[in-house]
């Protein structure tokens, strides 16, 4: 089931290869002025579908993380990241995180929404 994307302006569209079980809600300073609900995928279940000069990237803190968002519109797209499921990124298995918010005839009002405290965990 392939899931189509795009931000308000669609000058940046993606999709994904499934529908989410769950979506994140982070409380980190970031993710939070954002507004995004995620939803997690390996590279290969993601695709850019808009060429990647659409897309803007801002990285903070640690750097370690890639935010990218849409170079005309603004909004926030999706993320390229370790995984850190086990408190450490982990290089060798990386993430993008896409923002739910964005998925295009989707009913995420039926998706469990899971908080993580990121403002105090990072």
């Amino acid at each position: 089931m392939t899931i189509k994307a795009s931000c308000h302006c669609k000058a940046t569209t993606f999709e994904v290869s499934q529908a989410p079980q769950t979506v994140t809600q982070c409380t980190c300073s970031f993710c939070s002025k954002r507004g995004s609900l995620w939803a997690y995928y390996i590279p290969s279940q993601f695709k850019l579908t808009t060429p990647v000069e659409n897309v803007s990237f801002y990285r903070w803190g640690s750097e370690t993380v890639k935010h990218g968002f849409c170079a005309t519109c603004g909004c926030g797209t999706f993320t390229e990241t370790p995984d850190w499921s086990t408190g450490e990124p982990d290089f060798n298995n990386p993430k993008i995180s896409v923002n739910a918010r964005l998925f295009d005839d989707f009913a995420l009002e039926k998706v469990e929404v899971v908080v993580i405290d990121g403002k105090n965990l990072w």
